[in-house]
């Protein structure tokens, strides 16, 4: 019976596959094989019915070009090659099933999309202005009809440029990357003091909400920089308790622009951004997870946050653990998780590797690169 359903049958059932047993899937036969290469077109793909994956890469070291990445199906890690990436890379943000990463060992500002997965990569083409550490902001926009390829933008502002050489300034002026036409476009200026504090005191993690693209920015205090597309207009936001936040991260969560953060001598907090502006608090880190993610230590300073597929995820080094807050499967509401760290790889202690991380939905289909 299994090898005689249609194609859309079985890529339907597929789609509640978690990736892992989807890839051993791909293997029973050719005809599984030949449908599982039609799946991301299944109007249910799996990222509906299982939680995100961790992709950890690091910041610097080892000399080996790989990444670490955490299965939640399984609580296990893997390690995979990046070897086929040219560059060192730092993740920007997801998009689908994919990482857009800049490059770190040049300049000016570089952009690639790759899929830790599959290998396969793509260099997106240089900005009409070069410019050094500018803020960088995603824009996720669906899928395209019949297609797993997802739509996206990317705004470029801030960053140092030499124009004429030799001379370096704050660039002002803003940039949008299209993936429809692969092309960059001007869309206007900025105040030379924002471009200033988005090269400066940005760590260059974005969100999008409502028209608006927002950058944190730390500036004696953490505060809240915004830039909404329509209009081409720019807006500053003050954080609840910033005079006290030891690290502070924007992150998505059901729609709404989120914040969490971490205060000096205190808790990790969560704050959703209202409809009049106000912060409301929403959440706390359980304290023994927040104890145990510090390691005993009192400073949330080095902490890094990451969301993505209903997930919030906690993190510092790449063996010290994770706090995970994440939709709990068919139930409603959100649940605390605690995830192990990466303690050692081939006899390697890793626990002070530096890391940067994001959370996807693996896609191992081929050619899934647009």
């Amino acid at each position: 019976m299994w090898s005689n359903l249609p194609f859309d049958v079985l890529a339907n059932i597929f789609s509640f596959l978690s990736p892992d047993s989807f890839a051993c899937a791909k293997t029973a036969c050719h005809h599984w094989y030949n449908c599982a290469n039609a799946y991301p077109s299944s109007p249910n793909p799996s990222l509906h019915h299982h939680p995100p994956w961790f992709v950890a890469l690091p910041t610097h070291g080892p000399a080996e070009k790989c990444c670490y990445v955490h299965n939640p199906a399984t609580d296990k890690w893997h390690r995979l090659s990046t070897a086929f990436l040219l560059e060192p890379i730092r993740p920007v943000g997801p998009i689908g099933s994919l990482v857009l990463s800049r490059t770190t060992n040049s300049n000016p500002l570089q952009l690639v999309l790759f899929n830790p997965f599959t290998r396969q990569f793509k260099y997106l083409p240089r900005l009409n202005l070069a410019r050094t550490n500018p803020a960088v902001g995603v824009i996720v926009l669906g899928t395209k009809p019949h297609s797993p390829f997802h739509r996206f933008r990317v705004y470029v502002a801030g960053g140092l440029s030499e124009a004429p050489p030799g001379c370096a300034t704050y660039e002002s002026a803003i940039e949008m990357y299209d993936s429809d036409s692969d092309t960059w476009q001007i869309m206007g200026d900025m105040p030379v003091q924002f471009a200033v504090r988005l090269t400066v005191w940005t760590p260059n993690e974005s969100v999008y909400c409502n028209g608006v693209v927002y950058w944190m920015t730390s500036a004696r205090v953490y505060s809240l920089m915004g830039f909404e597309i329509g209009p081409n207009k720019w807006q500053e936001l003050s954080l609840p308790m910033a005079e006290r936040l030891e690290f502070a991260t924007l992150v998505p969560r059901n729609g709404k622009l989120t914040l969490v953060g971490g205060v000096s001598s205190g808790d990790a907090c969560v704050w959703e951004l209202d409809e009049r502006k106000i912060w409301c608090l929403v959440e706390k880190v359980p304290t023994e997870l927040g104890l145990k993610l510090l390691g005993g230590k009192a400073s949330w300073g080095s902490t890094k946050c990451v969301s993505g597929g209903g997930a919030i995820c906690l993190y510092r080094d790449l063996g010290s653990g994770m706090v995970v807050w994440r939709e709990d499967g068919g139930r409603r509401g959100w649940k605390w998780f605690w995830v192990e760290g990466c303690g050692s790889f081939g006899g390697k202690q890793m626990h002070r590797l530096s890391i940067r991380g994001v959370l996807i939905h693996p896609c191992i289909a081929p050619s899934c690169i647009p």
